[in-house]
């Protein structure tokens, strides 16, 4: 295993952990050296799992896509594997509780919305990436035909030594069979993987260390054949919060979970600290003009915001999303007036005379449920034309047929009635 002391001195032939390592992803890696070998040698097979737990991917899948991005755009070729199959077990990295079981309903309409995301970042012509199902083989293994093939390479002393098992256990936190079961799933993707399509490296977040280890383990043993594993740091700002998490829930990538608008601005209210990284993990802008940005200073890195906002924005959602954004902000917070390019909010007059402030700050997707409206509203957060609401139970009163609603310094909605 590659330790960090390692992964910050090795020099890279191959493009790929060059830009990995210049950019800051690399956490952690099985074997640098090899793996830089392998991908120097010629085109290599890479992939990313992602559960579909929800209809839309969100900003913490968003380095491991970048990851994907790179590595095709450095000569090899990417899977990004759909966990059809283990959706239906649920991953207990990181988890308290088991995850709510999901229909197959649910997790094939998730899995289909999620989907649109690759295709923004990766090209699958012509064979150039694979998306795949796991469903496609999970579903076929026969449950003693599955303990024979794969539960011979496990020992549960190993298996109990992992994070994602030995946090629950420690905690006396219940861990089904279910969910013990579903690091062998994973490492079963893995095999089959290489056995398809010649996949030879699983990347993913540091998280996800110990399944990526069990794949790598279960191919060499069965295959006698090189594998490795790389994972990015856990990423957080500055301040210590979670990357993606937010005072309204997850930064999500579907326009329809979340507006260009609200993800530009998201990106635009970076901290200061970490402009240069995330210019790093999430553009693809030279290292050296990342560099005269970030060592900006006072309110001139302000503009540094707006360019990892714009770039950001138009990777997810094209261009012409992106200038339409920043317009709108520009409008908005430099001039003072409303934008038709803001996000909007149709209500006819009638339901707006029935709705309470409370109500409306949860329709405008400014808070996830009542209870967070109205903890919002006592700290000060809800502004409607400008004028804090301080009665989260009183009815909506609009002065004209449209108004802006305003959470923080940030975030706006444009309602019309």
């Amino acid at each position: 295993m590659s330790t960090d002391a390692a992964v910050q001195t090795f020099k890279p032939r191959s493009e790929f952990l060059r830009v990995m390592l210049e950019r800051g992803f690399v956490h952690q890696c099985t074997d640098l050296a090899a793996l830089d070998e392998a991908a120097s040698a010629g085109p290599i097979t890479a992939y990313v799992g992602y559960d579909c737990t929800a209809d839309s991917l969100h900003i913490g899948h968003l380095i491991s896509i970048m990851m994907l991005r790179w590595f095709q755009k450095t000569g090899h070729r990417p899977i990004t594997l759909m966990g059809g199959g283990t959706t239906k077990v649920g991953d207990p990295t990181d988890k308290d509780q088991q995850r709510p079981l999901l229909t197959d309903a649910v997790i094939n309409a998730n899995l289909a919305s999620i989907q649109r995301t690759f295709s923004q970042f990766i090209d699958f012509a012509n064979g150039a990436a694979i998306m795949v199902n796991n469903a496609d083989w999970l579903e076929k293994l026969g449950y003693i035909e599955f303990l024979r093939d794969y539960g011979v390479h496990f020992t549960v002393n190993r298996m109990l030594a992992f994070d994602s098992v030995k946090l629950r256990l420690e905690r006396e936190q219940p861990l089904s069979f279910l969910e013990f079961n579903y690091m062998l799933m994973q490492a079963t993707d893995y095999l089959e993987l290489h056995r398809r399509h010649g996949c030879v490296l699983q990347m993913g977040g540091s998280d996800q260390w110990g399944n990526i280890i069990n794949g790598v383990e279960l191919v060499r043993r069965v295959e006698s054949k090189a594998a490795f594993g790389l994972t990015t740091p856990l990423l957080t700002t500055s301040s210590g919060q979670k990357m993606g998490k937010t005072l309204g829930g997850a930064v999500w990538l579907n326009a329809d979970r979340l507006s260009p608008y609200d993800y530009w601005q998201m990106w635009r209210n970076t901290e200061d600290a970490d402009v240069g990284r995330f210019l790093k993990l999430f553009t693809e802008l030279p290292l050296d003009e990342i560099s005269r940005l970030e060592a900006l200073g006072g309110a001139e890195i302000n503009e540094a915001k707006k360019i990892l906002a714009n770039e950001a924005t138009t990777l997810l959602h094209g261009e012409v999303a992106a200038q339409k954004s920043a317009e709108a902000a520009r409008v908005a917070f430099e001039e003072g007036r409303l934008s038709q390019d803001m996000p909007t909010l149709e209500l006819s007059r009638a339901d707006l005379e029935r709705m309470s402030h409370t109500a409306l700050m949860v329709a405008a997707g400014f808070a996830t449920s009542n209870g967070d409206a109205r903890r919002q509203i006592a700290g000060g957060a809800f502004r409607i034309d400008g004028v804090k609401v301080a009665d989260a139970n009183a009815l909506v009163e609009l002065p004209a047929s449209q108004a802006e609603l305003r959470k923080g310094n940030a975030r706006k909605r444009l309602v019309i009635s």
